[in-house]
């Protein structure tokens, strides 16, 4: 027997044991997917049906101020989030690669608020950011008696508010990622640069991060694919305002649309291009882990 059919009968019962695993995400994502991107094109209202519309949908859409309003607001929110949780996530995994006391203690305090739904996240901050009896009633206790800290209630900082409760949940997961790929990197690089007499943070400039690219680009594409369908943040938080829009997201159009305005075939359509938006962060990503590797 030659070796490729001896390698495709190799592990044959886990094979097997995947084949239920493997229809049912076919059926149900690959499924769910096309059947998504089909009626896109469709003028669904309560119901689904095939009466072809073309693109009136999307031209709808993108004619639609309150699409465009969540399109700014996600790539505003995106583009902080994305920047300070990487940073801050990095920098507390240098101080935590430190060898400090408690590590685990640390480590499990970061990492707790991940745990929590964004709904929990979202009351908990909405309840702490609320002027009344929040931070800013507190310090006023303290004496700062013209102290204003509201973000939430100002079309201008609302997303400044949301920004903080994301960072304050996903930032200890970064964390452990990036403490992850620090404790993989080899202790004679250390040793090398100490003799050498290369400066710590220059070491971390020019060695480390490079060295953990592949870390930086899976953390990325985790953090932007969540930013992508943030939703249960916002309706904790504001519930799309105040104002209005000012802190509308494009999971609430989808949700709005096809569960209270009773439009599926614009409901459709912006899934698929939030989908579309997934995918522009994830094709090149799987072509640097996977394409970059093979030509190289």
């Amino acid at each position: 027997m030659s070796d490729k059919p001896r390698r495709l009968l190799r592990n044959m019962n886990a094979k097997i044991a995947a084949i239920p695993m493997i229809l049912t995400t076919l059926v149900v994502f690959v499924g769910g997917t096309i059947w998504t991107v089909v009626y896109s094109f469709t003028d669904s209202k309560l119901l689904p049906r095939l009466r072809w519309a073309g693109l009136e949908q999307y031209e709808r859409l993108w004619g639609t101020s309150r699409w465009l309003i969540s399109i700014e607001n996600l790539l505003f929110y995106g583009v902080m989030s994305l920047v300070f949780t990487i940073a801050m996530g990095f920098l507390l995994a240098v101080l935590m690669d430190q060898k400090i006391r408690h590590e685990d203690t640390f480590r499990t305090i970061m990492l707790y608020p991940f745990a929590l739904s964004f709904i929990v996240t979202g009351l908990v901050w909405q309840w702490i950011l609320n002027p009344q009896f929040g931070i800013q009633e507190i310090v006023r206790d303290w004496g700062w008696t013209s102290f204003s800290f509201d973000p939430l209630n100002s079309p201008d900082t609302v997303l400044y508010g949301l920004l903080i409760a994301g960072l304050w949940q996903g930032t200890g997961f970064v964390m452990c990622l990036m403490l992850a790929g620090l404790r993989g990197i080899d202790e004679d690089i250390w040793k090398a640069a100490r003799v050498d007499g290369i400066p710590t943070w220059k070491t971390y400039v020019v060695v480390i991060i490079p060295m953990m690219r592949a870390v930086f680009v899976t953390t990325l594409v985790i953090v932007a694919s969540g930013i992508i369908r943030l939703y249960d943040l916002v309706v904790a938080m504001t519930s799309g305002g105040p104002g209005g829009n000012a802190s509308q997201v494009p999971a609430m159009y989808v949700y709005d649309y096809m569960f209270q305005a009773q439009n599926l075939g614009q409901g459709f359509a912006a899934s698929t291009m939030m989908l579309l938006s997934v995918l522009i962060v994830l094709i090149p990503w799987a072509y640097l882990e996977f394409g970059g590797k093979k030509h190289g």
